[in-house]
């Protein structure tokens, strides 16, 4: 991965608040901007740094661009986009899902992603997708991690199955890594196998390896509560989960537990103060893994696809219907996304 490459960030769902961060990041922090370039739409980027201007303050100039690697030639402080064939036309009404919306952020994706498979981009940093406007669009997959799943392995040329990714969020404070990403709570509780257990532990040791520069100390969250309690709450751990750690120590990974899911996430947290157990928490569900670190700080946390042959962040926003269009949107998360890609791509 070549770090002085730039990096890619999709405008997300042009109705959502996906433009307007992006245009908040280049406007507020163009520093940690400088290198990257928007894509996109021309006419809703405009729309969005228009509402995003404050009283007083110079506008976000929108520049064109010929090329990707144009990007060089942009000012500081000027947010550069490169206009994705196909998508000029009508812009999004703010707030509402359609599937032209959904076919546009789609488009944005899978044009980063096959740039960044080819190395002509250092990494990919992706604004909010809305689930409904990609099924209305007739993608045919739930969200960003699963579609650059699908391009990563029509890549390589193997099954998807070859290609397995896990979702981590990321802050300052804890990073938790899941067995499981967006599928119902009955079949993530189903997807606690020994095997899906033990191929997120490798993922997860393979992946913070490279960026820590060390092994990772990684600690296992159990199923049920109390981990089960011996089994009177369940059997999962004894009967799954422990045999997975169990491979995965026999194989070299630092991996412990599986800890009570009420207490694991306090112990592997990193304060000014006191330094965490652990270096990242493997849950078994959506929820269980996100709600610890979004309620540490929404603003904070950044989602990293594991597994990948490319650099892929997003910040942790959703497309915020109710608010898009209004430039009250915070962009923090996105500028820490940002950040981390350029961690992770060197």
């Amino acid at each position: 991965m070549n770090a002085h490459l730039p990096l890619a960030i999709t405008q997300g769902d042009p109705a959502g608040i996906g433009p307007e961060i992006v245009a908040k990041a280049f406007r507020d922090a163009p520093q940690d901007l400088r290198g990257c370039f928007a894509v996109g739409d021309l006419a809703t980027l405009r729309r969005a740094a228009a509402c995003v201007e404050r009283p007083g303050q110079a506008s976000l100039p929108v520049a064109l661009l010929d090329s990707p690697g144009a990007w060089a030639q942009v000012p500081p402080r000027c947010l550069p986009v490169w206009q994705l064939p196909g998508l000029a036309g009508s812009l999004a009404p703010w707030g509402q899902v359609s599937a032209e919306a959904g076919c546009a952020a789609a488009a944005c994706v899978v044009w980063a992603a096959r740039a960044a498979l080819r190395g002509e981009i250092a990494g990919l940093v992706t604004a909010p997708l809305h689930k409904e406007a990609l099924a209305a669009a007739g993608v045919h997959y739930p969200g960003h991690t699963e579609l650059l799943q699908a391009e990563a392995a029509h890549h390589a040329g193997v099954p998807v199955a070859q290609m397995p990714v896990r979702m981590m969020l990321a802050s300052d404070e804890l990073r938790t890594v899941l067995v499981s990403i967006h599928v119902s709570l009955r079949d993530a509780i189903a997807a606690v196998t020994q095997d899906n257990v033990l191929q997120t532990l490798r993922i997860t040791h393979a992946a913070l390896s490279r960026s820590l520069g060390r092994a990772p100390r990684i600690a296992v969250a159990g199923l049920n509560p109390h981990a089960g309690e011996g089994g009177l709450f369940g059997t999962e751990e004894r009967e799954v989960i422990a045999p997975a750690i169990a491979q995965a120590r026999a194989q070299g990974i630092d991996a412990r537990g599986p800890y009570a899911p009420d207490t694991v996430f306090m112990r592997a947290r990193s304060t000014a103060g006191r330094a965490g157990e652990f270096d990242v928490v493997v849950a078994m569900y959506h929820d269980q893994g996100l709600i610890p670190v979004k309620y540490l700080g929404v603003d904070k946390g950044v989602n990293v696809t594991l597994g990948l042959p490319l650099v892929r962040t997003s910040p942790d926003h959703g497309t915020a219907f109710d608010i898009a269009g209004q430039g009250v949107a915070d962009a923090s998360s996105l500028i820490e996304a940002v950040r981390m890609a350029r961690r992770l791509a060197r």
